[in-house]
């Protein structure tokens, strides 16, 4: 039996990022394992036979896949800080956006460009579609200027405390930040909002991510981009 808990990951999947933002946030010690989940591992699959990450395990040797199963699982056996909110609408509103940014933003402006830049570099070795890049920037243009929008009328995304809408938010977009694909133009409250997320103690690991192939941006760990 290990005596801590282990998470499944890829440093370049927001989902993993999300979890590990999760942990961090929360104080719980955790071994990381690098998993290149579309090598299909035996061992991995004996874990978890769907192949998918993030993967959690504890030290019992439970089993949990699923970024949102496992942040709420997190967010229910450690109870501080509380991510979720206080009261219904306040929990409503975080999962909504939480599931905006995991759903929309992933799909029409992360997505593609991480298809594009780091999929098919690390895994199918075929060349960059450059049309899929810009479509996914012009999406990204188009989608902060509604986080500048959020940052400008709360504290935090989700209202007034940190919550899982803010680490979802922060997952998808160090995720460009490290390819050096965030363009903050005019959206200044989204930038200081970024800012003052990527300066938290609990942030700090992920600036030390590396992949293989894919060196990040040069402002990628600098807290004042």
């Amino acid at each position: 039996m290990a005596d801590r808990a282990i998470l499944y990951h890829y440093p370049l999947d927001p989902f993993c990022r999300r979890v590990r933002l999760t942990l961090l946030e929360k104080g719980i010690p955790v071994g990381l394992i690098l998993e290149r989940a579309w090598e299909r591992r035996p061992a991995f699959l004996e874990k978890n036979p769907l192949g998918t990450l993030p993967l959690f395990v504890e030290p019992d040797g439970h089993t949990l896949s699923g970024a949102n199963a496992i942040c709420e699982y997190l967010n229910e056996i450690k109870l501080t800080p509380n991510l979720l909110g206080e009261t219904p609408r306040g929990r409503a509103e975080i999962r909504r956006l939480t599931e905006w940014f995991d759903r929309v933003f992933y799909q029409d402006a992360v997505y593609p460009i991480l298809l594009e830049r780091v999929v098919k570099v690390i895994q199918t070795k075929e060349a960059p579609n450059s049309n899929m890049i810009r479509i996914g920037r012009e999406n990204l243009a188009k989608y902060l200027k509604y986080i500048d929008w959020l940052a400008g009328r709360r504290a935090y995304l989700g209202g007034r405390t940190l919550s899982f809408a803010d680490l979802a938010a922060m997952a998808h977009l160090s995720i460009l930040d490290y390819l050096g694909e965030l363009d903050w133009g005019k959206n200044q409250e989204a930038a200081t909002w970024y800012a003052k997320m990527k300066s938290r103690p609990t942030f700090n690991p992920l600036l030390n991510d590396n992949v293989a192939g894919i060196l990040p941006s040069e402002h990628y760990r600098d807290l004042d981009f």
